[in-house]
């Protein structure tokens, strides 16, 4: 089986450029790569709208349509709501009782999100708790890969060492040892040699090629059982058996998809082109852009790289028309109105199969509640397998 993706967005309703070409792009390639988990963190947005939950759940709506729309396959990567699989919930509690209070609260973001967001009260225990949540979100699911900005790396760090903590905690079956020997008897002679000098490789020497190696090795083998499988991979890595597998962070470009005004595009900047903009609303939009200041009449020379509209030409135009807007611009041989009409004529062509599929599933509701549904049903199944799992190691089993 290929390796599992998981990402999620928080339901903020329709959805806008910088989404696509920030987050939604980057899901378009993954869905065909790997076995991708997508999913709505509406208990997420609570974290920060406590006291607004009325837009939840048209945001929610709003948001899977987009993706939909946008070509997010549901016959290619599972779409779900977060609140609609209580396992989330049951292993983020289960997960508190061994996380120090100090590991979430040097979460870059802790602090970061409560200064720019000064207005609210996230004193709370939701808040602090939410980085703790993402991590259950993650292991809920044994995700192997988390597509994430440097800025959330610390975040994948952090479910790393909650992992790491609970297989130590609770991976420590009684002859343990003795099983994972058992084990390595059932591999052949061929595989069991290669595996004892992997193991002996990275645990003597620390060379982290033999560890990948070793668990490769282990993830290929076909007539061992999946209890012995995790018991080699845990003898591999020291004395525990890997029950919640540490992730890696997929690194994702940054997003370059600026704002009207120059700034990163975002709801909250007011600076925003939706998904499901008019195309009327789309061209006065960009007409009324701010330029470069120094152009005030039009024959006045102007610098592209001072004037935001420059930003949407690297997105959107090939080097022909940069060329025409960087010399044009620069000898005030093309006015500003001229400069943005590639920009408007792109803009409108991106959105318009996107639209066209919005507006199709907008007029079919149930046919999306039908593909949330689905989802839902099938992660639950993988999420439970995961708890009865967790349950099991940390004696809360009473059959």
């Amino acid at each position: 089986m290929s390796q599992r993706v998981l990402s999620g967005m928080r339901p903020t309703g329709q959805l806008h450029l910088g989404h696509y070409h920030g987050v939604l792009k980057n899901w378009l390639e993954l869905q065909h790569q790997y076995q991708c988990y997508f999913f709505v963190a509406d208990w997420h947005a609570l974290t920060t709208e406590y006291r607004n939950t009325k837009v939840i759940a048209q945001s929610v709506w709003d948001m899977v349509i987009d993706w939909l729309a946008v070509g997010i396959n549901p016959g290619e990567a599972t779409l779900f709501i977060q609140s609609r699989v209580p396992e989330h919930a049951e292993l983020h509690l289960l997960l508190s009782m061994s996380t120090p209070l100090s590991w979430l609260e040097r979460i870059p973001t802790y602090k970061d999100q409560q200064e720019k967001l000064k207005e609210k009260d996230l004193a709370t225990y939701g808040f602090l708790g939410y980085p703790l949540l993402q991590s259950a979100d993650i292991l809920v699911y044994k995700a192997s890969k988390v597509p994430v900005g440097e800025d959330q790396v610390a975040h994948v760090e952090l479910t790393r060492e909650i992992a790491r903590r609970f297989n130590h905690f609770y991976g420590r079956e009684p002859n343990f040892e003795k099983k994972a020997k058992d084990a390595i008897r059932k591999m052949g002679k061929k595989n069991a040699k290669l595996y004892k000098q992997l193991r002996k490789s990275y645990q003597e020497h620390g060379i982290d090629e033999a560890l990948s190696t070793g668990q490769a090795l282990v993830e290929t083998l076909q007539n061992v059982s999946l209890g012995d499988k995790k018991r080699l991979l845990g003898y591999l890595e020291g004395e525990t058996k890997t029950i919640l597998p540490e992730p890696e962070a997929l690194l994702t470009p940054t997003a370059k998809m600026p704002g009207l005004d120059g700034q990163k595009m975002s709801k909250s900047y007011n600076n925003t082109i939706s998904l499901r903009e008019e195309p009327a609303s789309v061209e006065k939009k960009i007409r009324t852009m701010r330029t470069d200041p120094a152009r005030v009449r039009r024959t006045d020379p102007g610098s592209p790289e001072k004037c935001p509209v420059w930003q949407f030409h690297q997105i959107y135009s090939n080097e022909v028309v940069k060329s025409w807007v960087q010399n044009g611009c620069r000898s005030a041989g093309i006015g500003c109105i001229e400069c943005k009409q590639p920009i408007i004529k792109a803009i409108l062509a991106e959105l318009a199969p996107i639209q066209e599929r919005a507006k199709r599933y907008i007029e079919e509701p149930e046919s999306v509640k039908a593909i949330i549904a689905e989802g839902c049903e099938e992660v639950r199944a993988a999420a439970s397998e995961t708890l009865e799992e967790v349950r099991q190691v940390m004696g809360l089993m009473y059959r």
